[in-house]
């Protein structure tokens, strides 16, 4: 059996030898996709009827490459700032996406970014409670200094997906 010091990391999915993970690459190299998403970020929120100035995102690498972080400074009072944390399951290689915000907001979103569109998603209960699924859909252009997309939100026990609001991330610089 394989210790768990020397699990790594599976991007494509597990693969298993008499019921035990293969070890195929490393936690960093998982996360290594991500990192089309390393450096500073404008971001625009669009709300109907609503000017909204630009918002700051950076995304670094911390604890060498174990996790991806990202920054969020919004400068209207009433907006939160806040901090994400990028993980990967060892089980499986999905991403996990841990959110912390100045409200005091804690919440776990499944991650996937694949053929150039990064979704965030939490249907569940985690650290607080579920009272609407939440969804953001973004897409990167040709050159990957622009991503545009939305969040959406819908009821938690199903229901449609509504818009919430727009956002653009435009690589600073």
């Amino acid at each position: 059996m394989i210790s768990p010091a020397r699990r790594r990391y599976i991007r494509k999915g597990p693969q298993r030898e008499s019921g035990v993970i293969v070890v195929t690459q490393s936690r960093a190299d998982a996360l290594a996709p991500l990192d089309v998403f390393a450096g500073e970020w404008v971001v625009v929120a669009r709300f109907p009827g609503v000017d909204a100035p630009a918002a700051r995102s950076t995304f670094e690498w911390a604890l060498d490459r174990q996790f991806l972080i990202q920054r969020i400074q919004v400068p209207v009072p009433e907006a939160p700032d806040a901090l994400t944390i990028v993980s990967t399951d060892p089980e499986t290689g999905a991403y996990t996406q841990h959110y912390y915000d100045s409200r005091g907001v804690v919440r776990l979103y499944a991650m996937t970014l694949a053929g150039g569109v990064w979704t965030l998603t939490r249907e569940t209960p985690d650290f607080t409670p579920l009272d609407f699924r939440q969804r953001f859909t973004g897409t990167f252009s040709a050159d990957q200094n622009t991503i545009s997309g939305a969040w959406e939100t819908a009821p938690a026990d199903g229901g449609p997906w509504k818009n919430d609001f727009d956002l653009t991330y435009r690589r600073a610089g």
